[in-house]
């Protein structure tokens, strides 16, 4: 079962729990739903360890060896992570009121109402709340990174070891099940055609925002080395379409290392940037969370402001720093944030994982394609720009 990939298992899941959940009779919904509810409690143990595991080690090694390229590197990550994000608000409300017109309300206002209860829960308390695991996160991680040779920080990467596993060996395998119980009741409860609508809509607006996003970047790479944007962007199609196929920024690496070598980058700048910015440069999956959030929103008829999204793109650059190389590693870390600053609701979370997994390997092939044009960009700020005519001329040839 693991051999087939996730973006099939969740399609899978999908169109099986919209058959299934029309056919069957109430007590089987019903132990669909006991299953969903268990999952979801057991998430919400999980978030602040995910959000701890993924955190604090992740500040502790970008803090390590301190200087002006990793300074540089890391800012132009996080501004492209957060550009991308409020891009992707403002492209929302703007067009989501257009081709979402009818989509929201009606059988989607209180879906909790129409779905049908678990048979029992269990009760599993997460041992902090997500702020205090937020702040928890960032004094580890920045007291890491000020020890030398510190034992905790081993202890750390140990611990991001374990909750990897986690999310790898148990949460993974198990979300295509529970997106399976959610379709299913929604499917029995008459509000399946909503979702799929909104579904397929979302999702195209989403890669014309990744395809506008990489030609924007790579716009600005390209106008800092005087180099032609599209044919940088061809030589990095290698590694969007590894990322593509392998869900996993880390995979990717040799790739995306190799193809950024090609067009001219110092290699000492390529080497060091690249690796780096698979941990911490998410500007993909940051338009992917961001429009699914608020296409879940919409759907519950809660309109959501500006300054009201803002803060929560800007802990969720923060959050997804070292999301485990694994597919979901991303909407994991964000559910948290989802929960406490936007609200969701248990449905709505698992609304939000159903949309996000549905093209988590389109956001991964962007945010590797856009390490690519930021370590470029990178490059010539650093003062290698003495190297620009070499990218240039490399890309003419």
């Amino acid at each position: 079962m693991n051999r087939i990939p996730l973006l099939v298992r969740i399609i899978l899941a999908i169109i099986s729990g919209i058959f299934i959940g029309v056919i069957v009779p109430e007590e089987a919904i019903e132990l669909f739903a006991t299953f969903t509810g268990l999952f979801d409690n057991f998430l919400s143990f999980v978030i602040p360890l995910i959000i701890i595991g993924f955190i604090a080690p992740g500040i502790a090694s970008i803090g390590k060896g301190a200087g002006k390229m990793l300074g540089l590197t890391a800012g132009l990550a996080y501004l492209s992570t957060i550009l991308a994000g409020i891009a992707a608000y403002l492209v929302a409300r703007n067009l989501y009121p257009v081709i979402l017109e009818r989509q929201n309300a009606g059988g989607m206002e209180n879906p909790e109402e129409s779905l049908t209860e678990a048979a029992f829960s269990v009760e599993m308390t997460p041992i902090m709340d997500v702020m205090a695991a937020l702040i928890f996160s960032f004094l580890l991680g920045v007291g890491m990174a000020s020890i030398t040779n510190g034992t905790l920080i081993n202890v750390m990467t140990d611990f991001r070891s374990i909750i990897h596993k986690v999310i790898e060996k148990i949460i993974i395998p198990l979300l295509p099940f529970h997106i399976f119980g959610i379709f299913a009741n929604m499917a029995h409860s008459g509000q399946v055609a909503t979702i799929l609508s909104v579904f397929a809509k979302v999702f195209v607006m989403i890669i014309v925002l990744h395809l506008v996003y990489l030609v924007a970047v790579y716009g600005i790479a390209g106008a800092l080395h005087k180099a032609n944007p599209v044919l940088l962007l061809k030589n990095l199609a290698p590694a969007y379409f590894t990322a593509l196929g392998t869900q996993s920024s880390a995979a990717t690496i040799p790739v995306t290392l190799k193809q950024t070598k090609s067009i001219g980058v110092k290699e000492k700048v390529a080497d060091f940037a690249v690796p780096l910015l698979a941990n911490v440069h998410l500007a993909g999956s940051t338009i992917t969370i961001t429009s699914c959030a608020m296409a879940v929103l919409y759907m519950q008829d809660q309109a959501v402001s500006f300054m009201s999204m803002l803060p929560f793109i800007l802990m969720l650059g923060i959050t997804m720093i070292a999301a485990p190389g694994v597919p979901g590693g991303a909407v994991m870390a964000a559910v948290g944030l989802l929960e406490s600053m936007l609200g969701f609701s248990s449905i709505m979370v698992s609304l939000m994982i159903a949309l996000y997994l549905a093209q988590d390997s389109f956001g991964t092939a962007a945010n590797v394609t856009g390490d690519g044009a930021i370590t470029t960009i990178a490059n010539r700020l650093i003062g290698s720009s003495k190297k620009s005519p070499n990218l240039k001329n490399k890309q003419a040839g």
